[in-house]
């Protein structure tokens, strides 16, 4: 794992690891009012991570770290939206 080419010591580990970041914030803010929730901010979120995923899956070799981070924070981001 350490010697991978997306083990630790690559991009290809915390790129994804800090875009857990999103999915985090996401999730604290359904505790939150969803008056103060930016619908534009969460289609932006919700359209970054539709991109990043197709990107996650097309670059070799295949990123399963940043692709599982954005499935979990698109569907925080619907969650978002409903409500």
């Amino acid at each position: 794992f350490w010697a991978s080419e997306t083990g630790p010591k690559t991009v290809h580990f915390w790129g994804p690891a800090a875009n857990w970041g999103f999915v985090i914030a996401g999730l604290a803010d359904m505790n939150k009012n969803p008056d103060i929730i930016s619908g534009p901010m969460t289609g932006a979120l919700c359209v970054y991570s539709v991109l990043f995923m197709r990107f996650a899956w097309m670059v070799q070799p295949r990123n399963y770290l940043l692709l599982s981070c954005h499935v979990c924070n698109e569907g925080v981001q619907q969650t978002q939206f409903w409500r």
